[in-house]
């Protein structure tokens, strides 16, 4: 719709990367609130989202990269351009995790508390950032007359990146009502990875972007059903565990 915000002499202020900038600020800010509930330093806490955040971008596009190697092959130079997107979240959440356990490992610090403290606005910053894929156009839903006028693609399709935007910021509100009563250490984590697994399976069926690899499904829908099974066993087997104390 809008990729480019506007341009400053010979900057460049592009719609994608000013979204995942400002969704970088609010969750630091929230996380940093939060942190201080928990008497958590919040030294520690910059550093860890700073590089969980770094971490998860080179994931996220290496994953992308992978994923259209036939494309980049052909233009190997454009591999380092994040100006008009790019981003796989799937391979964004793997590298953020991993960095997040071994960080936290080296640290001697609780992975699940850690997680479970962040998760819920990573779910908001994401509705932030969907918001930079509506206005860059990438992400984008199936033909529909229902659907609004992307000049990018001249075409009316379903803004599939809206929809998603306001789903994670309903998973961003039940995972703060979680947060805020007793709870199991890992049980928002992997209320998160179900949730979100959930959506993006059904999303993808509004989706014109991703093609089809194995019966009928893309393989964000196959990885998003093997993680919902996977939470969702580790989500029983959590809850078989007692409350004692407030994490």
């Amino acid at each position: 719709m809008y990729p480019i915000i506007c341009k400053i002499g010979p900057f460049t202020i592009y719609s994608y990367g000013l979204m995942l900038a400002i969704a970088f600020i609010v969750v630091s800010w929230l996380v940093t609130k939060r942190a201080k509930k928990e008497n958590i330093k919040l030294d520690f806490i910059f550093d860890f989202l700073f590089l969980v955040f770094i971490l998860g971008i080179i994931g996220a596009r290496l994953f992308f990269v992978i994923e259209n190697s036939g494309y980049y092959v052909k233009h190997p130079s454009q591999i380092v351009m994040l100006n008009y997107g790019g981003l796989s979240w799937y391979g964004g959440l793997l590298a953020g995790v991993t960095t997040a356990i071994i960080y936290l490992k080296k640290k001697g610090l609780s992975v699940y508390n850690t997680l479970d403290l962040v998760i819920p606005f990573l779910a908001l910053g994401q509705a932030i950032g969907r918001t930079g894929c509506l206005l860059n156009g990438c992400c984008y839903g199936k033909a529909s007359r229902f659907g609004i006028y992307f000049p990018v693609h001249d075409a009316v399709l379903i803004p599939t990146q809206l929809y998603s935007s306001l789903l994670l910021i309903l998973i961003y509100i039940f995972l703060r009502y979680v947060q805020e009563r007793p709870h199991r250490k890992g049980e928002i984590f992997f209320s998160y990875l179900a949730l979100y697994s959930l959506m993006r399976f059904i999303m993808e069926f509004l989706r014109a972007d991703n093609p089809v690899v194995f019966s009928g499904l893309t393989l964000f829908q196959v990885l998003s059903l093997l993680i919902f099974l996977l939470s969702s066993l580790k989500l029983l087997m959590i809850k078989k565990r007692k409350v004692n104390e407030r994490i």
